[in-house]
């Protein structure tokens, strides 16, 4: 099963991998906040591997990366897992924060990304092992649209000049999303979407625009794969530690996920399974990244 990355004309799988996991622990630090931990944990590189190549051997092409996971191990991964193989792939990664490789450090400073991008992008070039990257996407979600829209002029530029083919924007808000979607080499809006959170106006925005939705978070960090409970602990180098399952936060997420599971499960699927199916059927336009760490997940 295919789907269209937007405007783009570049043919997809309707599933894309997200390449979060992959990058193994790593820390996140705002400007005046105290950093904390960012990935998902311990990761087996050589297992890493192994499930990017299963991944395109069942006849998946996308790819979702980011300089920030595990500052910048996770474009190192998938560039490696694809030598001999970039043809067969569509190569998407973000940009937007300062990346310390040695310390796996990533510091957030809207004030750089201006400044930054085109070294930004020649060094996720360079990690990936590629001479362009098929889609750019800027990863700070709420960036001003007033610099957003100079922003959007240098990705033309990117593009007009080879380095990326098409750009688009990590982020759920509609009015940043907005600035770039008109843009004549924006192809994708990246934004939350699951069987328990939809953003019609993000969607309508694609619709009008001939975008595809990216689609971040459709298990709901594993929740909707019906594996969690709250009693559910994570190592404290995961993300998901930060907020503990029994809390009223999560609670709700964990009785919707349970509510929903027959319907989900209908037909002989397994949870998650109902859970992308619920996305594809829900517009044509949307692409889920459900991430992974093992060949068993793919």
């Amino acid at each position: 099963m295919k789907r269209m990355l937007g405007k783009s004309g570049i043919e997809v799988s309707a599933v894309g991998m997200g390449c979060w996991a992959i990058g193994g622990p790593w820390t996140w630090q705002q400007p005046g906040q105290d950093p904390f931990p960012a990935g998902w944990g311990q990761v087996d590189d050589a297992e890493s591997l192994r499930a990017i190549h299963a991944a395109l051997d069942a006849g998946v092409n996308f790819f979702d990366t980011a300089a920030n996971y595990g500052a910048g191990h996770s474009e190192r991964i998938l560039g490696k897992a694809l030598e001999g193989r970039r043809s067969q792939a569509v190569i998407a990664t973000k940009f937007g924060h300062i990346i310390d490789e040695e310390r796996k450090f990533v510091y957030g400073d809207d004030a750089k990304i201006i400044p930054n991008v085109r070294a930004d992008v020649e060094n996720s070039l360079r990690r990936l092992n590629t001479d362009y990257i098929d889609l750019y996407q800027l990863h700070a979600s709420d960036f001003d649209p007033e610099p957003a829209l100079e922003l959007r002029g240098m990705l033309e530029d990117l593009a007009n000049q080879g380095f990326i083919r098409w750009y688009g924007w990590s982020t759920d808000l509609v009015d940043r999303a907005a600035v770039f979607a008109d843009g004549q080499h924006c192809a994708s809006i990246q934004f939350q979407l699951n069987a328990l959170f939809d953003n019609v106006e993000m969607r309508d925005l694609c619709a009008q625009n001939n975008l595809a939705g990216v689609n971040k978070d459709p298990l709901h960090r594993g929740i909707l794969t019906g594996k969690f409970s709250r009693q559910s602990k994570f190592p404290d180098n995961d993300v998901r530690s930060r907020v503990a399952f029994d809390t009223q936060a999560m609670a709700w997420r964990l009785d919707a996920a349970e509510a929903i599971k027959d319907l989900l499960c209908s037909g002989g699927r397994s949870m998650a399974q109902g859970a992308l199916a619920y996305i594809w059927a829900l517009d044509e336009r949307m692409i889920p990244i459900p991430g992974f760490k093992s060949v068993e997940q793919i």
